[in-house]
């Protein structure tokens, strides 16, 4: 029988492209049919459109493609389920949970995953996701769910927590990660072995080798010698690998914003120093306009259109689960003695193997302990966030704030306290698990 796979968030016209291109070039995934589902009915329609157009060129048109305004009848009897939303938008939320945080001087990079933009970003989004679980609870139970949504560790692990569908939060930087190290520093990554463990955004690479050769002191030397002879990309990951031992997953931009060193009002050289830019998100939103364009004019009405499968997990998940097919990735599930010096409870990221069984964490053990200590400082901002929303207890809302790493070593405590409720205020609309 054919798999019915559902995306929610369809809109998102490149990311759709990827994910379902490369299920029309999977054969156990061929004959699917493809739900597709978004609050934006025009770009819905178009990606709709632009999906058949590259199932009869790939793929001899042998899916079902359509694009659904009910979202219980999208979801009805489903086998996986994709999730790629973005609750609020860029125009008023993106640009509120920059701008907001800026009037008291904190200035963040990307604001999607920690921080104050990644709090409110899963303060709104949770409402949402536990509204999709509930369907799927109903008519489609025994469905997984790929979450491709920031902030991944607090809307995964509320789901987790919450709700009975099986999930997973899936995210690009495990795949990158020894690949852009190596490129990096000119080595060649070929037949390298890697583990990878921690959280999502802030997992490490803890082993790295290539035929029993442990690779690891050639990585620190290249590292140290490019630090100090040219500006570079990698240069707050170096750092931090310098300080703590160990490469971490996620880009310097990323990761400046997860720790207290790099974006300080007081040393405002280090910007430079580091080649750290702040407002990313905010600053990429003012070209959405153009980007939905250029997409519009490679991807819609290309009678040509082809695809080639890329290195995003979801297809090759849903072919193991499939086909019984035996495949290894990192996700993001409950941390269930999975990393045995983090706390139970809290959503980590680990490797999986994924076979016709569904999807099988590994055991990793301690972390050492600085990468787990640092671990730390990052769950108690997403498992503080999860609980106010799952609660209802606004006063959570400030725990989280005044224990981000970043925001407790810039602001003080009254302006902490001030700044959240200048953003509740701000997404009042989006939160209706608090009273405001």
């Amino acid at each position: 029988m054919a798999a019915k796979i559902v995306f929610i968030g369809a809109g998102s016209i490149i990311f759709v492209k990827n994910l379902i291109g490369d299920c029309l070039l999977t054969p156990a995934l061929r004959d699917a049919h493809i739900a597709l589902l978004d609050i934006d009915k025009e770009k819905l329609r178009l990606s709709e459109q632009m999906l058949k157009q590259l199932n009869n060129n790939i793929n001899e048109g042998r899916a079902d493609i359509k694009a659904y305004d009910d979202q219980r009848e999208a979801l009805r009897d489903a086998d996986f389920v994709i999730n790629a939303i973005h609750v609020g938008g860029y125009d008023p939320c993106v640009i509120n949970d920059f701008e907001i945080p800026l009037k008291y001087g904190l200035k963040q990079s990307y604001a999607d995953t920690l921080g104050m933009g990644g709090i409110f970003r899963g303060l709104r989004t949770i409402p949402v996701m536990l509204q999709i679980a509930k369907d799927m609870e109903e008519v489609c139970p025994d469905a997984w769910l790929l979450n491709y949504t920031n902030p991944m560790a607090i809307v995964t692990g509320a789901i987790q927590k919450a709700t009975s569908i099986k999930t997973v939060g899936l995210c690009h930087s495990v795949q990158i990660c020894v690949r852009d190290l190596f490129e990096g520093l000119g080595m060649d990554h070929t037949n390298v072995k890697s583990k990878i463990a921690g959280i999502n955004h802030q997992a490490w690479l803890l082993e790295v080798h290539r035929d029993g050769e442990d690779l690891y002191p050639e990585v620190k030397r290249r590292a140290l010698e490019r630090q100090a002879a040219e500006q570079h990309d990698d240069k707050v990951r170096y750092e931090i690998m310098n300080q703590f031992g160990y490469y971490v997953t996620e880009s310097t931009q990323h990761t400046a914003e997860y720790v207290p060193y790099f974006i300080k009002n007081a040393y405002p050289e280090l910007l430079d120093e580091y080649g750290v830019h702040t407002m990313m998100y905010k600053n990429w939103g003012q070209s959405q306009a153009d980007y939905w364009q250029k997409a519009m004019e490679e991807l819609l009405g290309n009678k040509g259109l082809s695809h080639e499968r890329t290195h995003e997990y979801a297809s090759y998940i849903m072919e193991s689960i499939l086909t019984d097919k035996i495949y290894k990735i990192g996700a993001n599930v409950m941390n269930n003695g999975l990393i045995t010096n983090l706390p139970d409870g809290v959503n980590v990221e680990v490797p999986c193997l994924v076979d016709g069984s569904g999807i099988t964490p590994c055991y990793i053990g301690d972390l050492p302990p600085q990468l787990a200590a640092l671990n730390r400082t990052n769950i108690n901002v997403q498992d503080l966030t999860i609980e106010a929303s799952l609660t209802g207890n606004k006063e959570h809302v400030y725990h989280a704030a005044l224990l981000d790493p970043h925001t407790s070593a810039e602001l003080s405590i009254a302006d902490i306290r001030s700044m959240v409720d200048e953003l509740l205020e701000a997404n009042r609309s989006y939160l209706p698990q608090f009273e405001i």
